[in-house]
Order: C-alpha cells, then structure tokens, then sequence
C-alpha cells in the first residue's frame, strides 16, 4: 500500500495528562486502532515529546524515518513508515489546540467514468465496524469536530478531520479508518451517491424514467467550467465576449521541494498583481475582463503544472493572447524581476511563516515544450445539446431495460438479490438500474447508529473562557486593545459608519470596498502602491458591512471595515498607508478603474454556480427585515447585476465622481472606532501609532452630528412575503426560504439554532440529499435573526419547497427522540466552540457588540433546549399562519413556475 499517506498533528494543549487508558496521547492514534498500547512521555510540550523519538526506532509496527525540528512553525515532523504495508505516516507535533487526521490515497483515474468521486462517496456510507447508512453525515451529529470531510482531486483522495476534544478524536479515526480500509460498498450506496434510473415520481411506475444520484448532480453544477464549449453567460460583463483561452505548462514531480519552492516564487512575481509581467501584459491590455478560472501554480497533483490564459475575450482575440503569453514568457526570461518586487515577495513569506503557515504552493517552468493550450467558447445552443445528449443516453438505457426491468424498478419490496460489485463495475456497464421501491425504503428507514462511537452532551464544556479586551480612546475614537500571542503580527481593524451616506451612493459602497486600496494614492500610483502594501504589510482590505442586533430584529449597523495586519516593526508604515489611502485616493484614473470593474463584474458572475444558495438566502430574505434590502444590494444578485450594468457602461468618469462623496462620509473620525490585536510587549506603541492615523485624518468640520451606531432604517417598517425566480444557465437548482424569527438574545433563538441542526440531520438531509439528489441542502438560524431552509446543486425546485414544509410538519409533531436532540447540541457547539486565532480573538464583540457575557447566557440556553421548547419554537415561528417568509430559486427554466403570478421572475 505504498500509494497511501496518513497525516497527524495534535496538540500538548489538548492532552490529558491523568493515568486513565482511554485518553492516552494522540501520537499514537493510528496505533490505537490497530488495538496496541500507546506509549507516553513525560515531557510537558508535544513539539519535545517528539524529538525524542530516534530515526530507525520501532514504534508499533512503524519505523522512525525521520525526526525534524521546524521552529519557526513551532513544530516537529516525525515521518513514519508502517512495516507491513509501506505506508507513509507523517506525524505532526505542535502546541495547539486543534487536532487534526487525514488519510490520504492515490487514485489515479483510468478513464473518464469518474470511479474515484464515487468511491469517495461511497466509502462513506458504511463500513465493517459500522454498517449503518450514512456513518459520515451521522458523526456531524455525535462529535465537537472542528472540521470533517472527504475530497477527490485529480489523482488522489483525502479524507481529513479535526477536533478539539481528545475523546472525540479516538472516535472519528476509528471511524474514518474503518471506512476507508473496511468499506461496505453496497448496491444501494452506489445508486444513491454514484447514478441510477429511477422513476421521475417514484411511487408513479407511468412517470418518465430519469437519472438521479448524487454525484450526478454534484457534477452537472460544476459541468460548465470543464468543457471546450459552453452555455453562454447572461451575466457576463459584456455579453460579446465570452471566450476563455488557458496555456499550461508541465512542470516537474511536485516531492522536489527546494524546486518547487523556488519556481512557487516565480510563478508569484509573473502573475500576482498589478505589478506582475502578466498582469501587465494580459489584464491591463483590456483584451478580456479577468486572468482564467486556472492561472499560476498547481501544485495538486503528482506532476504540477503552471497555467496563465484571460477570460472575457473576443472570439478574434484568441490567438492574440496564446501570441502575448509566448512572448511574456520570454521577456521574463531576459529581463528577471526588480529587486523591489522579489523583496516584497519574500516579505509575503516572512508574514505566512508568522502566520504559522506552510501553505507555499508549487512550481513554473518557461522553456517547456510540454504545454497544453485549451481555448472555451460559448455556444447558444449549448445547454440544448447537453440536455439532448443527457436524453439520448438516458433513451439508450431505458430501451435496454426488458418488462421485467422496469417492474423490478417500481416494485417494492420485491427485488431481485443482486450480486454485489464494485462501483467500478456499474460505472462500466451498459445499463444500471435499481428498484424504486428497495432505494426508498432504506431511506425512509430509521437507521439504528448505536455502533458509532459518540459524545455526550456532558462532555461539552459548561463555560467558555473570556477573552480580556481593554477599551481606550485615539483622540475621540474608540479602541479596543486585545493583547494576544500574535507572533510578532498586529491586526488593525477600523469600523466606519454609513448612517450619514446618502440614499443614492449606497449601491457604489461595495465597488468603492473594492477598488480604494487599489487605485494609487497621494503621489503614488497604483503600481507603487501595491508594492508598498506587499513591502509593508499582510494586505489592506475594505469591506460593507451589514451588522443586525443582538436584541432587535429591526436594528441594524451599516458600515465599511477596514482591516490590515503587518509585523510589528512596519506598524508605522502601515498606518501612514492607511492615512494616505484615507486623505489622498486617487480618483482620476478610469482606464485603471475599468479594468478594476470588469474583474470583479467578472468574479461575480463566476462566482454564482459555488455560492447559489447563499444568493438565494439573501434575495429570499430581502423583505423579512430592514437590513434585508442593503443586504441583497452589497452582497445579492442586485450587486451582480449593479456591477454588470456598470461593466457596461462606455464612459466611468460619473461613478469615479461618486467615491470622492463616499469617502468623505465614510472616513470621518466622530463615526468611528478602532480595534488592535497584538502582543502585549507591542500594545503601548501600537496605540500611539491608531492615535497618530486617527489625528492624520482629516476632520470634517461641517459633518452632522454624530449619530447611534444602530439605526433604525424604518420604524414602520413591516415584512412582506416575496417569490423571486432567478432563470439562469443552470443544470441544477438553489432553492431557499428564510422565515422572520427571533434576535440573538432571544430566548427562543437556542431553541431555533438546534432544531435548525435537528431538522437537517434528521428530516432534510435524507429528503433532500438522499431521495432528491441534490448535492446539500438543510436549514440554519441565522445570527440576523432568519430561520432559512436551502439546497445546493438540486436536480429539483417545487418539490424541495414542499420538503421544506414537510420538514416543518415533522418538527411541529415532535418526531424526534431526546437521543436526535443531544446530537444536533453536538453538532451546534462544534460551531460555537470552532478554535479561534490570536488575530479574531475579540473581534465578535467589537464588529456583533456580542461580549462574552452574552456568549456564555446563549451557552447556557443552549445547554437547556428541550423536546417541549423545540415543537413550541417550530408551532411559534415556522407553522403556516405563524410566519412572515420570502422564497427564492435560481435555476434553470421551470415551465410551472413562469405559469404562476405569485413568482416574480427575473
């Protein structure tokens, strides 16, 4: 089994340190489940724990291969190898407070028929120890995990977890190695996750026959993005030009480390930022709107490659990138770098290996013959010969079912006994069908999940711990100094407020977010600009915020976050950028703000098949609360149409007139305040640094008065049902409905957060993943006080709607027992207890006004939900009658919905 890999990292902080057998250390984890006796030593830091172990030592059926100290990541590696089967084990020790395990296999694929995506599916759904359906999605609910999931890249897959708890670790490795060694794979699983032939309704033997499975469908909503010919894009900033030619380069095997770094570095300084040759030569050449989806390094396969291409080009314009490609690259190779821009890159590595990061990527190559260029071009036709080729395989299977066949696909519980095979198998096979009935009533089965390992509510623990956070003033401005174990890092964080801007600028926030870092300042232009912010700091951003109340449904805060973080010997540095970008932006260069535009009105339309549901949630949410309408236009399907129009448009100079107004509002010390993470030997200077930016700042003397940070957008303001249909591109569908529940403080708002967690793993999942076949779906209770239900990648719309509804009559019955109640508690506090870093500690309280002492009252509520309070929440809030709702679908063009008033379709 050399082709497996096992990865390790686990934290001292973590480690019990009493005598009791079951929480031993957890550098012996893959031991344990071989059913040996861990070892233990007495030393008090895993990282020297450790470098005890000697190369060649014998450690339960593993060999010591290697012992190395990586201080700057606060680390050692041991690497391992497991006698029997060649394994590679890699063992990570390191002070930390989140564990983590993977198991790693490589699966290079043979043909095209996607067998690895499949299997890692598959694999999931039972195994030796646990057969039960499902082991995967049911450990969600019976563990504090921090992170769980499995992954298929191109030529390996990985199944990683992580956790806090010590118990909790020991329980999901024996059931991750269990699953990944000792799978069931059973007919059913396949037909589930993998592709089937079922009925269109299943309990109807005279419906359509149709293809479902997971897979399936997972697939078809990311189908556009890997074929030579696509649908076109009606959100594309300029319609005419939806052509994306890509060049990439065959690099060398990615286990040569020292060249892999160093081509990592040239792959950085020839396409990442403004000041790159490609950036140059491509982007700013306006050919097209943005670099390709695939650009840079890639480094997640065995042999990496390196790619570079546009998107947004002419159809004509083709062969003139491939031309610019081929001679940047040799201009690169005659000319280098400047020395400014290798200084600023290695800076950049100072900043991640402060950050802990080993996340350096891979390699590029220039004198390379082995490349391949793979140009894409919309065709109108497109999403009618998919459907017509998808039916004509489907044809091509049905005609090939006998009369037995397709009786054997609707009857119940009369099926034939099939032979079990691999997955492998039934991918290959002429046809593949399954009965409706055996399918559905293993789905609609309780699964009895008392083999799986689980926690208890009691292991939770009853407190968290607070973080100390000193309030003082810059001047007038408000500051929150939170003194943590930085690394040598500060974070600045810098809240200004909307409420003085006026009505019409509201929609140019999020483009002026985007681009005020970006467009030179002072005497610099944006070139040197960007070079000073990679010579001097981490990053600089600005982003819209949308902040609801903790206490009140109809307060909410608007405003821009700034937010930067350097080493602490560039903190001065920093801030004078910061004054710089806040007294002098430059707003007089529009050919530098047109290329700015279209790649984000680009991103934004890219970004819609990976983040469907969320746009549905907010546009469903839109008229349920005040901040639901600024919400859908900073971050909805209004700002991807507002950035498409402005794409559009000939002449920018009225939108460069706007940010000037904007900024003036925006950038105005009286409606502002502060927040510095650092350590506590830099606290006294980093506060005299916040002070002199907050005195560079120009005051405006004329402003209004200062005004509440929480506003009240309208005190009549009354929620609405809406239902908006987005008819878009699409394979598949994103179906939401939000409901107006309750704020954070609340009462009722625990009740809501479990029953949300409750209704996913024990109604929705099964109805909407399992039967329906899309790829996710579930509810969530929102922090801005939104009950909302969702699916992802869904082959259906209306019949996930009435699953929605189904999934609140089964809550408002009380159809679950105390055992589902304690597990979905499991599953919320892996949320509220996820590790936070130094850099984020305190933050919920300076951006939510959420401190600890509210944290710890909605831990208490949680700990205290009941049977009884969650059907009262669900008959108070989500029964028909007792609810104010809206409704929203992105999908593809649905006949019934068009024909219906109630649906506004856009």
């Amino acid at each position: 089994m050399t082709s497996l890999d096992l990865t390790l990292t686990y934290s001292n902080a973590s480690q019990p340190r009493d005598n009791n057998d079951e929480q031993e250390s957890m550098s012996v984890s893959y031991a344990n489940f071989l059913g040996q006796k861990p070892w233990r030593f007495n030393s008090s830091s895993a990282k020297e724990r450790a470098l005890l172990y000697k190369a060649g030592e014998k450690i339960h059926g593993f060999t010591v291969n290697q012992v190395t100290d990586v201080p700057d990541l606060f680390l050692t590696a041991v690497k391992l190898t497991h006698d029997n089967t060649g394994a590679r084990y890699l063992h990570v020790a390191r002070d930390d407070s989140n564990n983590l395990f993977s198991v790693q296999f490589r699966t290079t694929p043979m043909d095209s028929t996607g067998v690895p995506h499949i299997l890692e599916h598959t694999v999931l759904c039972g195994s030796e120890k646990f057969p039960c359906r499902d082991p995967f999605f049911k450990m969600l609910n019976r563990s504090l995990s921090t992170f769980m999931n499995a992954f298929t890249a191109s030529d390996y897959t990985m199944y990683p977890f992580s956790t806090q708890n010590g118990k909790d670790f020991q329980n999901l490795l024996s059931v991750y190695l269990d699953a990944v060694f000792f799978p069931c794979l059973r007919e059913l699983d396949f037909w589930q996750e993998g592709w089937r032939l079922e009925h269109e309704n299943p309990t109807d033997p005279n419906a359509p026959l149709v293809f479902k499975g997971v897979v399936f469908n997972e697939m078809k909503g990311s189908f556009r993005e890997h074929h030579v010919t696509c649908g076109p894009d009606s959100l594309a900033p300029d319609p005419s030009k939806q052509n994306t030619v890509c060049v990439s380069y065959l690099l060398g095997d990615i286990t040569d480390t020292f060249e892999a770094f160093t081509l990592n570095l040239l792959s950085s300084l020839m396409v990442t930022g403004p000041n790159s040759p490609f950036y140059k030569a491509l982007i700013e050449a306006k050919i097209g709107t943005d670099f390709s989806s695939v650009v840079g390094f890639d480094g997640s396969i065995k042999e990496a490659s390196f790619s570079v291409g546009m998107q947004g080009i002419a159809e004509k314009d083709i062969e003139t990138v491939k031309e610019i490609i081929f001679k940047t690259v040799n201009e690169i190779i005659a000319n280098g770098f400047e020395e400014e821009r290798i200084e600023a890159l290695l800076h950049k590595i100072e900043i991640q290996m402060k950050h802990q990061s080993t996340s350096f990527g891979l390699s590029l190559a220039c004198d390379n013959p082995h490349r391949l260029t793979l140009s894409m071009s919309p065709d109108e036709s497109y999403f009618e010969k998919q459907a017509q080729a998808e039916e004509e395989k489907l044809k091509q299977k049905v005609s090939a079912l006998s009369e037995e066949d397709k009786k054997l696909i609707y009857e119940k519980g009369k099926s034939k006994k099939h032979k079990v095979k691999t997955a492998r198998y039934y991918l290959l096979q002429t046809w593949s069908f399954h009965p409706d009935g055996e399918l559905m009533a293993a789905q609609s089965t309780t699964q009895d999940a008392s083999c799986l390992p689980a926690l208890k509510v009691s292991d939770i623990l009853p407190t968290i711990p607070f973080t100390p956070v000193e309030m003082g003033n810059a001047g007038d401005v408000p500051v929150q100094y939170c003194a943590q174990p930085t690394n040598g890092m500060v974070y600045f964080r810098a809240m200004c407020s909307l409420n003085t801007l006026p009505e019409d600028l509201k929609i140019y926030v999020p483009l002026f977010c985007n681009v005020i870092t970006k467009l030179g300042c002072g005497v610099m232009d944006y070139r040197q600009q960007s070079q000073q912010i990679e010579l001097k700091t981490g990053g600089m951003s600005v982003s819209p915020q949308i902040i609801p109340d903790a206490t009140d449904l109809d307060v909410y805060e608007q405003g821009v976050l700034l937010s930067s973080s350097s080493l602490e010997r560039n903190v001065p540095d920093m801030m004078r950028l910061w004054s710089e970008i806040i007294n002098t932006a430059c707003f007089d260069d529009e050919e530098r703000l047109r290329v700015l535009v279209m790649m984000s009105a680009q991103e934004l339309a890219n970004g819609i098949p990976d983040s469907g549901h969320t746009y549905a949630m907010i546009r469903a949410a839109r008229n349920l609360t005040p901040a639901g309408d600024l919400q859908e236009t900073f971050d909805g399907m209004d700002q991807v149409n507002i950035m498409k129009r402005i794409a559009e448009m000939s002449n920018l100079t009225p939108i460069l007139r706007k940010f000037p107004r904007i900024k003036k509002h925006l950038f105005n010390p009286e409606n502002m305040r502060c927040a510095v993470n650092a350590t506590p030997q830099m606290m006294s200077e980093a506060s005299l640094e916040v002070e002199k930016l907050m005195n560079l700042i120009a005051r405006k003397k004329k402003e209004r008065k200062h005004v509440q940070p929480n506003i009240i957008e309208d005190p009549t303001f009354k929620p609405c049902q809406m239902k908006t249909y987005f008819q878009l591109p699409f394979p598949v569908n994103y179906v939401s409905e939000c409901i107006r529940a309750v704020p954070f403080a609340d009462p009722d708002y625990a009740s809501l957060q479990i029953l949300a967690r409750l209704m996913t793993a024990k109604f929705l999942h099964g109805e909407i993943r399992e039967k329906g076949g899309a790829y996710g779906g579930g509810a969530k209770m929102g922090q801005g006080g939104l009950f909302a239900f969702y699916s992802y990648r869904d082959p259906n719309s209306i019949a996930t709607l009435t699953a929605f509804r189904k999934g609140v009559e089964w809550a408002k019955a009380g159809k679950f027992t105390q055992q589902d109640i304690d597990e979905a508690k499991l599953s919320v506090f892996s949320a509220v207890d996820a590790p936070i870093a130094p850099s984020n500690k305190g933050i919920s309280q300076f951006l939510n006004g959420i401190p600890d002492e509210m944290k710890q009252k909605h831990r208490e509520q949680l700990f205290a939900v009941t049977h009884k309070s969650l059907v009262e929440v669900a008959n108070k809030y989500l029964g028909i009658g007792q609810r104010t709702c809206g409704l929203a679908i992105l999908g593809p063009p649905n006949e019934s919905i068009n024909k219906n008033p109630s649906w506004v379709v856009r």
